[in-house]
């Protein structure tokens, strides 16, 4: 008989059969027209839909940083699935696209079903508030290069827009308005700084912050923003998208501005969520800094004619109960490419 196995190695099959075999229900609930064949295969199939004239493909990866190190600890990894699939959808959103399918990696020492599943769970969840097809992935047991118990994520996502529907920010004029769409946290950014300050003061994750626990504000998933913007796009014409991802305001306004623009945020036009003046406080963080590492409690920033401004808050608040806000303006640009 042989002496070694691949299981005595560290890798159990079995556990990885049993995983597909537990998520398959789960991946079924997110199937969407376009999906070719199920789970199971060597590659996963999808059929680009009709009706386009000149389709574009987007395609976005990401992972969920450093939160998964803070949920691995709290044993919280339910909602940790939403914050992989969010921070890959949303990015593909701010061209126009539709999301179309997704799939992740997970990464562990050795497989532990229960808590892959509930990730995998989450990762549907994801899919369906982003009306996407969990369509395939990969799980990688690899004795050795994790500590027992850890695991990594990562997500990868392909959506759809039409070539004339990109948006890419080059309508964007002086005059032009920036709606703040909110935030339901940090979301999956900044967490390596908010886990130094928690750690080096001996922060009680427990302790009641504005009628919730500082953990609960630390775990609560990135918010989705498929919604908002379909409801947005009925009211006005969309401009330019700005995703508050890692980086902030200072790294990411940008991004979505042509060279001649600039854009000014009003600082005192929202009050910012209260784990975000916990942090600024505690930590003692310069205000710079939390523009830079953080979205402030807001998540997404879309530019509109100024004469539909008014037009898209109340859209959003009547059709999804969202209240969003003017955060700012398009100017010329003379020196900075954004201004506080």
């Amino acid at each position: 008989m042989s002496k070694y196995t691949y299981k005595g190695a560290g890798v159990d099959i079995d556990a990885g059969a049993a995983l597909v075999e537990r998520i398959a229900p789960i991946a079924a609930r997110t199937r969407r027209s376009g999906v070719l064949g199920a789970l199971g295969g060597f590659g996963a199939l999808f059929e680009i839909p009709s009706g386009y004239r000149h389709p574009v493909l987007v395609s976005g990866t990401d992972g969920v940083g450093t939160k998964l190190r803070l949920a691995i600890d709290l044993d919280r990894v339910d909602g940790v699935g939403i914050d992989l699939v969010a921070m890959c959808a949303n990015d593909l959103l701010v061209t126009g696209a539709d999301p179309l399918f997704f799939l992740d990696y997970y990464a562990t020492a050795q497989l532990d079903v229960e808590v892959a599943a509930r990730v995998i769970e989450g990762i549907a969840k994801g899919c369906e508030h982003a009306g996407c097809a969990l369509i395939g992935g990969e799980t990688a047991e690899m004795p050795d290069m994790y500590a027992p118990g850890d695991f990594d994520l990562a997500g990868f996502c392909v959506g759809i827009v039409e070539a004339t529907d990109i948006i890419d920010g080059h309508a964007l004029v002086p005059g032009d308005v920036l709606l703040a769409l909110p935030s339901s946290g940090p979301h999956s950014n900044g967490y390596s700084l908010i886990r130094r300050v928690i750690g080096d003061l001996d922060v009680d994750l427990g302790e009641q912050l504005d009628g919730r626990s500082i953990g609960d504000w630390l775990l609560e998933p990135t918010r989705l923003y498929r919604a908002e913007l379909a409801a947005l796009r009925k009211t006005a014409h969309i401009k330019g998208v700005c995703h508050i991802t890692g980086g902030g305001f200072v790294e990411n306004v940008p991004r979505m501005l042509p060279r001649a623009a600039a854009a000014a945020i009003d600082l005192s036009s929202w009050r910012q969520p209260a784990i975000f003046d916990w942090l600024r406080q505690t930590g003692n963080i310069e205000p710079r800094e939390m523009l830079r590492t953080f979205n402030c409690g807001a998540g997404m920033l879309v530019a509109v004619a100024a004469t539909d401004g008014d037009a898209c808050i109340t859209a959003l608040h009547e059709d999804l109960g969202i209240d969003a806000w003017i955060i700012g303006d398009i100017r010329r640009r003379e020196h900075a490419a954004i201004t506080f």
